[in-house]
């Protein structure tokens, strides 16, 4: 049976390319379309899709006013998000994922990139993904069963005697699909005297990685920023990627170690590319560094990982199957032997400060 997807876009021209793109795989269908958030609503309270192509702008109900009520009334739906790269839009974005959106693709500024092979890629790559994952449809936060709550993150108990004392640690976590929601189930809970540093590389473009850090500094103890380059990195502060870089720490003559970015080809599509990060570390002077791999498509994370195990340190802690929007990244560094520890996503946090400790 042909997955039933959902199209909603004020732009007419818009819904007919995408529902067009959809329909070119045998196993989709794309045959209803609505032309903002309220029309969508109200068929979203009586039908059930397998998937939501949502837009974000769009008159009388947005993209991210449809998102608060679908959770608000407990109807759950996987949402893709179509967005252009305006700053507006990537705020936008950023909070309509940690409503329970589960990615976004990029909206094409002409008909032209529309009708065009990137647009199509991106956009059957994150479908094909997404409802693949039996996890999906509870991004929303809506339980299965009405008894049922989601869990809770759990409280962060700090170590009562030091985590290796001395000992100079590095915290490196990957991820991409699913990210930025699981991002506020695990950088929030992390104390402002963390014992070591944080790099943190989520597949998004220009813009979004900003939005994403300031939004996740709002509402967390530890600095949370943009890394910039040369920034030193700091215990209790962590450092996410910029999109369209990739970035490389290095270590300076006095100890320190610093940001490098680069715009060097993406590898796999991918830039920032968390294999780049992790392989930049073989060379750092840290004495132990804790790998995090949370949810994403794909297996960005594993090669480098596998690469920095044969000169460093390291203890690997992976999201479990069942927490996962899309279990590929944990997967792919699980099924390679280097784990140390799956976790659940609740327990991810409590897991990294086990690790390293606090100040």
């Amino acid at each position: 049976m042909k997955k039933n997807i959902l199209v909603v876009d004020d732009s007419a021209l818009m819904r007919r390319l995408i529902c067009d793109i959809i329909n070119t795989e045998s196993t989709f269908q794309a045959t209803d379309v609505c032309r903002d958030g309220l029309e969508a609503y109200e068929r979203l309270k009586t039908t059930g899709y397998d998937a939501v192509i949502l837009d974000v702008n769009m008159p009388r109900m947005d993209g991210l006013e449809l998102l608060e009520k679908l959770q608000q009334d407990k109807i759950d739906a996987t949402v893709i998000m179509v967005s252009t790269l305006t700053v507006k839009d990537a705020d936008v974005t950023i909070r309509a994922m940690e409503l329970g959106a589960i990615d976004f693709v990029t909206k094409p500024c002409n008909i032209i990139e529309a009708k065009g092979e990137e647009f199509k890629g991106s956009l059957l790559k994150v479908l094909k993904a997404v409802i693949r994952s039996d996890n999906a449809r509870n991004a929303l936060g809506v339980a299965s069963r009405p008894e049922e709550k989601p869990a809770p993150v759990k409280t962060v108990q700090i170590p009562k005697k030091p985590v290796g004392k001395g000992r100079n640690r590095l915290v490196a976590l990957a991820c991409s699909t699913g990210g930025p929601k699981a991002l506020q189930s695990v950088i929030p809970y992390l104390p402002e005297n963390m014992a070591a540093p944080m790099v943190l590389v989520q597949h998004m473009p220009v813009g979004f990685t900003r939005s994403m850090a300031e939004r996740l500094n709002d509402v967390s103890k530890i600095e949370v920023k943009e890394a910039k380059e040369g920034d030193v990195l700091e215990k209790g502060c962590v450092y996410v990627a910029p999109g369209g870089k990739h970035m490389e720490i290095q270590k300076k003559p006095d100890g320190s170690h610093v940001v490098r970015l680069n715009d060097q080809p993406p590898i796999g599509g991918l830039r920032p590319c968390a294999n780049v990060t992790y392989e930049s570390l073989r060379t750092s002077g840290y004495d132990e560094i804790v790998c995090v791999v949370l949810t994403g498509m794909g297996a960005d994370g594993t090669g480098g990982i596998l690469s920095l195990k044969q000169k460093k340190n390291i203890h690997v802690i992976a999201q479990d199957a069942q927490s996962c929007v899309v279990y590929g990244m944990p997967k792919a560094i699980a099924e390679a032997g280097a784990v140390d520890e799956v976790v659940p996503l609740t327990e991810v946090a409590q897991t990294i400060i086990k690790n390293v400790g606090v100040q």
